[in-house]
């Protein structure tokens, strides 16, 4: 039986039957047919459309606002969040990621400056005492809207690099034309709340989920090109990944 929405219930299917209206209500978002912001039908309506319990369809609408998905709003309903920028886990630049598929990113440089490192990123990026780094913040946009606030360590041996570069293009293409070819990189990627100054540039509320991300990238010859700390609205932003037996 199918709704509105297009959702099609399959009872001989051995998918849980909540399971086939979040597959559903998910692939309706990512194509486009749920845009950001449209309300859905309540849930006992909903219920009524694909002949399903009330509780089999609280139990999909709950995993999809857990999910990030949806809202309920007081005295509104529940409606479609954003259509999330879902990142493959590897190893590539947000910029490269965003660009691959078919957006157009904008990136605002809020600082910028050519210094001697400090002894934490002395020890993280693995240069004699002395040396100096690029060190920058950008706010990334896509579609206008602000998705990620980043900060990087770059050591400054490899490319010349000032605001006009990083603002026009990715960090990685700008390395990779200083011959740089990344092998690898060590990544950790957590949650946090967030504070005033991210809630006031990621245009979200204080105590807002973000996304956090710390990575240290190493080219083929051993290097340790550069260090950064990324945080990304939790609402449009998530990491996908595949996990292998070994």
């Amino acid at each position: 039986m199918a709704n509105n929405l297009g959702l099609t219930i399959d009872r001989s299917s051995p998918v849980p039957l909540y399971h086939q209206v979040v597959q559903g209500i998910e692939a309706a978002i990512y194509s486009g047919v749920l845009e950001p912001g449209s309300r859905l039908d309540n849930e006992i309506d909903l219920a009524a459309q694909l002949n399903l319990s009330r509780p089999t369809m609280r139990k999909a609408m709950d995993e999809l606002v857990r999910s990030g998905l949806l809202v309920r709003k007081r005295g509104v309903g529940t409606q479609v969040v954003s259509s999330q920028v879902r990142r493959p886990l590897e190893l590539s630049s947000l910029y490269d990621d965003l660009t691959n598929n078919g957006k157009k990113p904008t990136t605002e440089v809020l600082s910028f400056s050519h210094l001697e490192a400090d002894d934490a990123t002395i020890t993280t990026l693995q240069l004699p005492a002395g040396s100096k780094v690029y060190h920058f913040t950008r706010l990334r946009r896509v579609g206008g809207k602000p998705l990620a606030l980043m900060e990087n360590w770059v050591r400054d041996d490899i490319a010349e690099m000032d605001e006009a570069m990083l603002a026009a293009e990715g960090l990685y293409s700008i390395l990779r034309r200083g011959g740089v070819n990344f092998r690898l990189a060590n990544q950790r990627i957590g949650a946090m709340n967030a504070n005033d100054y991210q809630a006031s540039m990621l245009d979200t509320a204080a105590g807002s989920a973000l996304v956090t991300m710390e990575r240290t990238a190493v080219d083929d010859t051993g290097r340790r090109v550069e260090t950064g700390n990324h945080v990304y609205r939790a609402d449009s932003y998530s990491f996908e990944m595949t996990l292998v037996q070994r």
